[in-house]
């Protein structure tokens, strides 16, 4: 029997296409890469990545990456 897949806290807010979207930015992937993979436009991708910095309180700053923050709160988020 399958158990229901659990959020992380950290990641809760997120909707599950936020969710997806931030999965291929820790594969490495470019808005457009992640478009080709989700399917979606490259302009849908990017509302998703600024409502998901937004979500997560990454605020654009000019002494960080948010996509790397962004990450790293994910793979964090994945445990060991």
């Amino acid at each position: 029997m399958l158990r229901p897949r659990t959020v992380p806290s950290e990641l809760a807010d997120l909707t599950d296409r936020e969710r997806s979207v931030l999965a291929c930015m820790a594969e490495g992937l470019s808005n457009r890469g992640i478009a080709r993979a989700l399917l979606i436009s490259e302009a849908v991708v990017e509302k998703h990545v600024t409502a998901m910095f937004r979500k997560l309180g990454l605020a654009q700053q000019t002494d960080g990456h948010r996509r790397v923050q962004a990450v790293l709160r994910y793979l964090a988020a994945q445990g060991p």
